[in-house]
């Protein structure tokens, strides 16, 4: 039995490694990547302690060389999704009940597994199935999983540590217990972080859960299930489903104790999740929790006092690092016309010594988009502009599937603020950029603020201080993240709490103990030393 009131260790950011030439991370990563490479692997689904090999093979290809088989991935049956149901249910029993501080432990130590032994086996198999460069997966997959993991460890000992008043004669106390029933987390392709924070988070309040990772994300999914089984995580607590989509979703939905959805992904399907819920609402034993992060279309306004070189890096890294992928990637920009010469000029030069290919040669600050289905809808939208009156395509729009799916930084020019590439979320290498006059600053905030469902990120570059507080002031719903004089990616746990509303999501903010109290239910309790013996009160006399 416990008897201490436990303090976590103070929590801290993991260092990135350089990946310099020469370095030994360099050297110990790049020779991971090419023995996976060329390794062929068998990923089953995890349910429970059972590793489920349905026969029902699924290949995996690397995005920048289609044509190469790194593994299989078995997958998984309607049958599957129940038995994984029955499985956390049971589990939940012994999980829901062990001391707190065990779960803190099983976490840290995954943390700990994930910053040494695992960490070139995270890269590397984002590398391959994600194709992120060293220095994406390393800020993804090594440095912000390891984060999640220590952070949320210290939010959740803070959170239990959050107690009401007393008055005298009697003990108030909180218990935050996990939710009754089990839950449901669908993870993205494009951050191995995510993908298995959705799950943990969850899991490390106490929670059980059935995981349905992408089927782009599948080959590091199956060494973050490797990472958690070896720090003790018990069987059936986190289970892992290769299952369909859309028919894992229906059963998920619509069992009685479906207790809450961890979500990351489109906001079209986010809005299905809604609806099914809705209309299963009476079915449940408790209203389940909604959390979710969706998409973005997040912008870059420059004020005529931004520095132009700094604006223009800020362009090319916010928009083109890891191919545009990310949610809160720069992909529409308003700039002042007086800037925009210079600014375009820097832009034109960085992004002709940019080159593009396979993430196994460091030299590659771009790589290639996910599968086929992203190609063509990012190759589309470039064709479209060529051929478009109000938009040209200005710089890159190069395209090439033969060996990878590659297109290379393309920046579009229009002179229509709702133009399709300025207002739908398109999710690859495309920066739309919108010119306005310098005296329309004080119009401009309108037009970004009403021109998209969403609001995820967002930034101003400025030296006037004045223009930034506006731009602050102005825009304060247009973002749930917002940025001054940097570009709108990059948040850091434990520093920029991420998420958006609108149609971006829940804002419930990853990396942040708002996030966990989601995936708890209190419960008050008070004790009186000395109760009452008469039932009459003083102004009965």
């Amino acid at each position: 039995m416990s008897t201490g009131i436990f303090q976590v260790p103070f929590p801290f950011n993991e260092p990135v490694k350089s990946y310099a030439l020469g370095s030994k991370e360099r050297e110990s990563l790049l020779k991971t990547y090419e023995e996976l490479y060329k390794k062929v692997i068998e990923i089953p689904q995890y349910i429970g302690n059972e590793r489920v090999f349905s026969g029902d093979k699924i290949n995996i290809t690397p995005p920048h060389d289609h044509k190469h088989s790194v593994g299989i991935y078995h997958k998984g049956t309607a049958e599957d999704v129940q038995k994984a149901i029955r499985t956390a249910l049971e589990a939940r029993k012994t999980w829901a009940s062990l001391s707190w501080e065990h779960r803190a432990s099983i976490f840290l130590k995954a943390a700990e597994l994930a910053s040494g032994k695992y960490r070139d086996l995270l890269n590397a198999s984002t590398m391959i199935g994600q194709s992120k460069n060293v220095f994406q997966a390393e800020i993804d997959s090594a440095c912000e999983l390891i984060d999640f993991l220590r952070f949320n460890t210290y939010f959740m000992s803070k959170i239990y540590t959050e107690q009401p008043n007393s008055s005298e004669g009697v003990w108030n106390r909180t218990e935050y217990r996990p939710l009754e029933g089990f839950t449901y987390a669908v993870t993205p392709f494009n951050f191995t972080a995510i993908s298995m924070n959705l799950p943990a988070s969850m899991a490390l309040m106490g929670n059980v859960v059935i995981w349905k990772p992408s089927n782009k994300q599948i080959y590091s999914a199956k060494i973050i299930m490797d990472l958690l089984e070896e720090a003790g995580l018990p069987g059936g607590v986190i289970n892992m489903v290769m299952t369909d989509p859309a028919e894992t979703t229906k059963q998920i939905l619509s069992h009685p104790d479906f207790s809450g959805v961890h979500f990351t992904g489109s906001t079209r399907v986010f809005n299905s999740f809604w609806t099914e819920i809705g209309n299963n609402i009476n079915h449940y034993k408790t209203y389940p929790r909604i959390v979710g992060e969706t998409g973005g279309k997040d912008f870059v306004l420059a004020h005529k006092s931004a520095e132009p070189s700094l604006l223009a890096v800020a362009l090319v890294r916010g928009a083109f690092e890891y191919q545009g992928q990310k949610c809160s990637a720069a992909s529409r920009a308003y700039i002042p016309k007086s800037l925009w010469s210079s600014v375009e000029e820097k832009m034109r030069f960085m992004l002709s010594e940019i080159t593009v290919g396979s993430p196994q040669d460091t030299s590659h600050f771009v790589n290639a988009v996910i599968d086929e289905n992203a190609y063509n809808k990012i190759k589309g939208y470039i064709d479209r502009a060529n051929k478009a009156e109000d938009a040209k395509v200005i710089i890159g729009g190069q395209c090439d599937d033969s060996i990878g799916y590659f297109i290379r930084p393309t920046v579009i020019l229009t002179e229509n603020p709702h133009y399709e590439s300025m207002i739908e979320e398109i999710f690859g290498p495309v920066l739309t950029v919108y010119l306005y006059e310098d005296e329309k600053w004080d119009t401009i905030f309108e037009l970004i603020d009403t021109s998209t469902e969403y609001s995820l990120t967002g930034s101003v570059f400025s030296q006037d201080r004045y223009a930034i507080a506006q731009a602050s002031e102005a825009l304060k719903n247009s973002s749930g993240n917002f940025y001054i004089n940097d570009k709108p990616t990059g948040a850091v746990v434990g520093q920029q709490p991420f998420g958006g509303a609108r149609g971006s999501g829940t804002n419930d903010k990853a990396g942040s103990y708002m996030n966990l109290l989601r995936w708890t239910s209190a419960r008050s309790i008070k004790e009186t030393f000395a109760p009452p013996a008469d039932y009459k009160y003083p102004f009965l006399t």
